[in-house]
């Protein structure tokens, strides 16, 4: 008879037990991705949805100045547009001046990121440079722009001293701040403390250990870098470039305050376009150029992802 109760409730039992597992189960899977959420839709509202509009009016015809145009269907035009004449020439010079600026920056920001990396006992000194590289970094837009007018223009103070100590104007033998070069040596003031910021943490990624064993199998340092130390970093290194590469392709408030839209880059031409200064009804042209800087940093951050998972199993 006891038997035949057990029997009969067991099954009731285990029915009231098992929802209290689920709902636990549901309430911990809620918790563990709502942490989740606000950056999601953070993400969705503040990227993809930006992303997904550029790439619609890409595709739709331009108005051709205040009067819309009647056509509809999906086209190719704007794009086709985007990669010639003086667009091209902008495109060009943008790209060159994100790759020069990220190769000649990576250079001198890991020798600054080595230099603070091996200054072990200048505690103070390496966390006032850390600092400094933070704020470095980070400073931009009209503010340094106007820091090198001030400071290197043909009246700047800058350019004053060089000719007063040295005879020698700077501005009358080929140098302007206003070219292309120019803009390069304003971006470089941001790009080597950026550097020297994200490669820090691969050079203090460097077990000692591995020095400790090259050195007791006789390996100099040449040896050392050449087969352990530059192989190790090279993945962090050129994902760091990468980076680099992509702030210089889509700075826009420095190169526009500095230079007023005078050089052909695309970040400009697009600022141009969607403002009406130069042709009005062309703002999807101005979204094709958009879009083709999308597709570049897509792939540049892609290489950078896949860079960090080679260099993140050897600085783990």
């Amino acid at each position: 008879m006891a038997d035949s109760l057990t029997t009969a409730v067991a099954p009731e039992a285990a029915a009231s037990g098992a929802r209290p597992d689920r709902v636990t189960a549901l309430l911990r899977a809620v918790l563990r991705y709502a942490g989740v959420v606000p950056f999601t839709a953070y993400v969705a509202a503040g990227l993809l949805a930006p992303m997904v509009a550029i790439a619609i009016y890409s595709f739709e015809p331009s108005r051709g100045g205040f009067v819309a145009s009647k056509a509809s269907a999906p086209t190719l035009s704007n794009l086709d547009t985007a990669v010639h004449g003086t667009y091209l020439t902008g495109l060009t010079n943008v790209l060159l001046l994100a790759l020069v600026t990220a190769v000649a920056a990576g250079v001198f920001g890991f020798l600054i990121a080595y230099a603070i990396h091996t200054a072990r006992r200048g505690i103070v000194l390496r966390r006032v440079v850390i600092t400094a590289a933070g704020v470095f970094a980070n400073f931009g837009g009209v503010p340094l722009a106007f820091l090198f007018i001030a400071a290197l223009s043909t009246t700047g103070v800058v350019t004053g001293w060089i000719t007063d100590v040295f005879n020698f104007n700077i501005w009358d033998h080929g140098f302007s701040l206003y070219k292309t070069y120019g803009v390069a040596l304003v971006y470089m003031y941001f790009q080597i403390p950026l550097m020297a910021l994200v490669i820090l943490p691969a050079l203090e990624g460097l077990r000692p250990a591995w020095r400790e064993a090259a050195e007791n199998l006789g390996a100099g340092s040449w040896r050392y870098w050449r087969h352990v130390g530059g192989p190790v970093l090279l993945p962090s290194f050129l994902g760091c470039l990468l980076l680099l590469f992509g702030g210089g392709l889509s700075a826009y408030a420095t190169a526009e305050a500095l230079t007023g839209g005078t050089i052909a880059l695309t970040p400009i031409q697009i600022g141009s376009l969607l403002n009406g200064n130069v042709l009005a009804g062309q703002e999807n042209l101005g979204y094709a150029l958009g879009l083709i800087l999308v597709v570049i940093i897509a792939i540049v951050m892609i290489g950078y992802t896949l860079l960090q998972r080679r260099a993140a199993r050897w600085l783990r």
